[in-house]
C-alpha cells in the first residue's frame, strides 16, 4: 500500500506542479490530497482533459437523437456555410474525422491567432478545414479544429454548451454548475492559459457562449474523478444512467497509433488509450492534468495540475507510483 505521508512528499519534490490528487479504487476513495496552497474544491484550467469530456457530450446528443451518427458529414451541421472557392475535402469531413484526430487543416500550425479574435470560433475553424491533400486517415492533433464539436453541440441543441454540459452531465454527476468565461482580449486569454492560480467554476468559451472544445473546461481533482468513476461504471453514476454504454465503448476502441510525438499512445474518440491489454485509457491534458481509468484493476487516478508545460512522465508517475503499488 501506499505511505500516505510519504507519497506527499513525493510529490512535491518530484511532481511540483501537482495541485490535487484523488484516488478511487474498488468504489471508496482511497486517497485524496492538495498541494501548492490548493483547497479540495478549487479548480484547475485542465487543459485537453476538455477534449474527452467533450467527447461524453457528443455521446449524450447522440443518443438523445439531436447529432444522428458519427459518420454524419460536419456540414451537415452547418447547411449556411459557404465553401471557399475551389475546397472540396470540408464536404467530405465527418463527425468521426473530429473525435478521432483524422480531419485535414490548411495549416501546419494552429492559428490561435486567426480563430481566437473571431466572433464565432466554429465557422473560424470551419475555415481552415479542408485542403487539397483530402482525408489521408492520418493524425493531425488539434486543439482549436475540434471547436466545431462544440459548435455543432450548441446549434442542434439550442443550448449554450456549458448549459448541455451542466444540464446533461455536471448536474447527475453531482458537479456544480459551470458558467461561460468569455476572455475580453488576448492578454486575459492567455492569463487564463498560463497563470497558476486556482480558477473559478468555470469554462472557457468564444463570444457566442460556445465551450472551447480543445480545452479552457476548469475541474477540481475530485470532480475529475466523478467523470473516471463514470466511465468505469459504463455510464450509470448514482443508479442513473447519463452516458451509453454502446458510446463509452465505441470511444476507447482503438482508431489509430500517434506516433514517437505522442509517446506512441492509441487514439479512440478523444481519449488515449494508455494500455489495450489491461484497457485503461485517460483524458489527459497538458501541464500533466489526467484522469486516468483501469477498469481490469477498478482504479481511476484524477491530477490537477498548475501550468507547467513540459509534464511528459505523468501517465507513467501514475503507472509506478500508484498503480503498481497498489
Amino acid at each position: 500500500m501506499i505511505n500516505l505521508s510519504e507519497f506527499h512528499n513525493y510529490v512535491a519534490c518530484n511532481q511540483s506542479n501537482i495541485c490535487q490528487m484523488t484516488i478511487i479504487q474498488n468504489g471508496k476513495v482511497i486517497f485524496n490530497d492538495t498541494w501548492n496552497g490548493y483547497k479540495v474544491d478549487d479548480t484547475v484550467h485542465t487543459m485537453s482533459v476538455t477534449k474527452s469530456i467533450v467527447s461524453l457530450l457528443v455521446g449524450i446528443a447522440i443518443e438523445q437523437g439531436l447529432i444522428g451518427s458519427v459518420d454524419d458529414y460536419v456540414l451537415d451541421y452547418f447547411p449556411e456555410y459557404k465553401i471557399k472557392r475551389g475546397e472540396k475535402t470540408i464536404q467530405k469531413v465527418t463527425l468521426k474525422n473530429l473525435l478521432t484526430m483524422t480531419a485535414p487543416y490548411k495549416y501546419n500550425s494552429e492559428p490561435w491567432s486567426k480563430i481566437c479574435v473571431q466572433e464565432d470560433w466554429s465557422i473560424a475553424a470551419l475555415d481552415f478545414l479542408g485542403g487539397r491533400r483530402g482525408i489521408t486517415g492520418e493524425f493531425q492533433y488539434s486543439t482549436l479544429g475540434i471547436h466545431i464539436l462544440t459548435g455543432i453541440i450548441t446549434a442542434v441543441s439550442k443550448m449554450t454548451t456549458v448549459d448541455f454540459a451542466n444540464k446533461f452531465l455536471f448536474e447527475p454527476l453531482l458537479i456544480a454548475p459551470r458558467k461561460i468565461y468569455v476572455a475580453p482580449d488576448a492578454e486575459a486569454h492567455k492569463a487564463f492559459t498560463i497563470e497558476k492560480t486556482a480558477k473559478g467554476k468555470i469554462w472557457f468559451s468564444d463570444n457566442k457562449g460556445v465551450g472551447a472544445a480543445g480545452y479552457g473546461l476548469c475541474l477540481s481533482a475530485d470532480e475529475m474523478a466523478k467523470i473516471g468513476l463514470l466511465c468505469l461504471k459504463k455510464g450509470i453514476f448514482n443508479n442513473k444512467r447519463i452516458v451509453s454504454e454502446k458510446w463509452l465503448e465505441e470511444s476507447i476502441i482503438v482508431r489509430l497509433s500517434c506516433g514517437k510525438k505522442f509517446r506512441d499512445m492509441k487514439y479512440g474518440y478523444l481519449w488515449w488509450i494508455i494500455d489495450e491489454n489491461e484497457g485503461s485509457y485517460a483524458a489527459i491534458g497538458n501541464s500533466g492534468n489526467v484522469i486516468y481509468i483501469n477498469p481490469r484493476k477498478d482504479l481511476i487516478v484524477a491530477v490537477s495540475s498548475y501550468f507547467k508545460p513540459t509534464v511528459f512522465d505523468r501517465i507513467d508517475f501514475i503507472k509506478e507510483q500508484i498503480e503498481e503499488k497498489l
